[in-house]
C-alpha cells in the first residue's frame, strides 16, 4: 500500500502503514495514541444534534447531515467522526429509503451504486485521511462552487451516463470531504423527478455511500483510538430513525416551490458558519 504521499492535497495526509489494519475488522491501535473517551455531555449533544439533524434531512434531503457531520467533527476526532456519522446517516437515509421506497427510480440508484462501490475501492487502496480544517472548508465551499457552473454544464441526474457521473463525484467528495450531498442535490434539483422521488432516490443513492463509509474510515486503526460503545451506534439509529419518521408529514404539506427555497437557504447558512470553523482551525494552527 502506498504510504509516501504526505503532501498530496496540501492539508491532506495519508495514514501511514503502521497504523492502518491488513483488514476491515482489525483493531490494532497506533503505539503512540492514548484511547480517548466520549464525556456523557458529548453523548447528549450527538443524540439532540442526531434527531434534529434526521428531522431536517426528512424534510430537506441532505442539509441535516451536513449540520450533523459538523458537530461530530467538533466532538470526535476525524475518524471516528465519520464512523459514527456514516452510520447514523446510513439508517437516516436507509429509513427514509424504505419509507418513500414506492417513489425511488431504481434505474438512477444501480448506475449511482456501481461508480460509488469502484472509487471506494481505488481510494481505499490510497488510504486517504483527511484533515479537520479543510473538512469544514470544502463543506461550506460546495454548496457555493456549484453557483458558478454555466448553465449549459448544469447536471441533470436523468441525463444519459449522469447517474455513473454523480456517484463517482460524490464517493470522492464523501472521502475527503465527509459528505458530497450538494452535490447530489444539483443533479436532482434540475431534473423533471418531483419531490417525493427526488428525496426517495437521493436517501437510498446516500445510505449506499454511507455504508461503504462506514467501512472505509472503520478500517483504520485511528477510528478505534476513541471507543464508541455499540450503544451508542444503536441509539443514534434508533434517534435517526425517529427523526426521519417525524418529518414525513411535514414533507407532504411542503409545496415544491418551498421546498427548494428552503433547502437552498438553510444549506447556504451552514455552508457559511462551516468556512468560517475551518478557517478559525487553521488560524489557531
Amino acid at each position: 500500500m502506498p504510504v509516501g504521499l504526505h503532501h498530496v492535497l496540501g492539508h491532506y495526509r495519508v495514514a501511514s502503514q503502521a497504523c492502518i489494519p491488513d483488514n476491515l475488522h482489525a483493531k490494532q491501535h497506533c503505539p503512540h495514541e492514548q484511547p480517548h473517551m466520549i464525556s456523557p455531555t458529548a453523548f447528549a449533544i450527538l443524540g439532540i444534534s442526531i434527531v434534529a439533524t434526521s428531522l431536517l434531512s426528512g424534510i430537506f434531503g441532505m442539509a441535516g447531515g451536513l449540520i450533523l457531520l459538523g458537530v461530530c467533527l467538533a466532538l470526535l476526532d476525524v475518524a471516528p467522526a465519520m464512523v459514527l456519522h456514516a452510520a447514523t446517516q446510513f439508517a437516516a437515509n436507509g429509513w427514509r429509503a424504505t419509507l418513500w421506497r414506492q417513489n425511488v427510480v431504481w434505474p438512477i440508484l444501480l448506475r449511482y451504486t456501481a461508480a460509488t462501490l469502484v472509487v471506494y475501492i481505488v481510494m481505499r487502496w490510497f488510504a486517504f485521511l483527511p484533515n479537520k480544517a479543510v473538512i469544514y472548508i470544502l463543506l461550506g465551499a460546495m454548496p457555493f462552487a456549484t453557483d458558478f457552473l454555466p448553465e449549459k454544464w448544469t447536471p441533470n441526474i436523468q441525463r444519459s451516463g449522469a447517474p455513473f457521473l454523480c456517484g463517482a463525484i460524490v464517493a470522492l467528495l464523501q472521502i475527503i470531504a465527509g459528505v458530497g450531498g450538494n452535490i447530489v442535490d444539483l443533479f436532482f434539483q434540475n431534473s423533471k423527478l418531483d419531490r417525493r422521488q427526488i428525496v426517495a432516490t437521493k436517501s437510498a443513492t446516500q445510505a449506499v455511500g454511507h455504508s461503504m463509509r462506514v467501512f472505509y474510515f472503520g478500517s483504520f486503526a485511528e477510528a478505534m483510538a476513541t471507543p464508541i460503545p455499540a450503544w451508542v451506534f444503536v441509539a443514534a439509529i434508533i434517534l435517526a430513525m425517529t427523526g426521519t419518521t417525524l418529518a414525513g408529514s411535514a414533507l407532504n404539506r411542503m409545496s415544491e416551490s418551498d421546498f427548494r427555497r428552503y433547502s437552498r437557504r438553510l444549506i447556504q447558512s451552514v455552508a457559511l458558519v462551516f468556512i468560517a470553523r475551518g478557517v478559525w482551525l487553521i488560524a489557531l494552527g
